[in-house]
């Protein structure tokens, strides 16, 4: 049996207490932009127009995603793998959803909002650093906001060491990849693999 009613939903769940209502704002404030300055990695949410999502991981430096004066969140699109699928899902409905992490912090910081990829020499300015200059920005308007209370984090122990899996566990990212595709080349090693990333980060 599936639950396919709001009213079926909700009799299985309360509702939201007065304070998880009320942290959603519709603006960055200093705690969000505190915050964002201090997050090393995001993860951004996107669909298409017929609604096949995508999440795609982001990472830099802490503070390499920027707030603009306007209160807009800017995301650097540095090298990837050039799929575009959250690029291309921005340019068919500009709509977004961003989770911000901080090492060591059990609570997340959500933000929603919509999107366009911008060209602008300014967005380009504020986000390259020494090494890197982003093609394009992603340029975020905000209209939701809130941090989110720390339950998955405590449950999952993730930034506790004694969590932490031996690399060894699963076989390296290209020898799973080369079984997926079936591809007839030799897998690549992890030392190769962060050989070929290394001009990218």
């Amino acid at each position: 049996m599936n639950i396919t009613t709001q009213e079926a939903l909700r009799q299985l769940y309360a509702q939201p207490a007065e304070r998880a209502v009320k942290k959603q704002i519709s603006a960055l404030d200093v705690h969000c932009k505190s915050f964002i300055a201090l997050s090393p990695f995001a993860l951004i949410a996107t669909s298409d127009a017929l609604h096949n999502m995508d999440a795609s991981p982001r990472g830099g430096a802490a503070g390499f995603i920027k707030v603009d004066a306007l209160g807009r969140v800017l995301i650097p699109d540095f090298p990837g793998n050039n799929r575009l699928d959250s690029l291309e899902n921005i340019i068919r409905t500009g709509k977004v959803g961003l989770l911000f992490l901080i090492p060591g912090f059990e609570e997340t910081l959500r933000v929603n909002g919509t999107a366009v990829l911008s060209l602008d020499p300014k967005d380009i300015a504020l986000c390259a650093d020494e090494r890197r200059v982003p093609k394009a920005v992603i340029k975020v308007t905000v209209e939701a906001a809130y941090l989110h209370c720390a339950k998955a984090f405590l449950r999952s122990k993730l930034w506790d060491t004694s969590s932490l899996v031996p690399r060894e566990t699963l076989p390296t990212a290209g020898k799973m990849m080369s079984d997926q595709t079936g591809s007839a080349f030799v897998p690549e090693t992890r030392e190769d693999m962060l050989r070929r990333y290394t001009p990218d980060l």
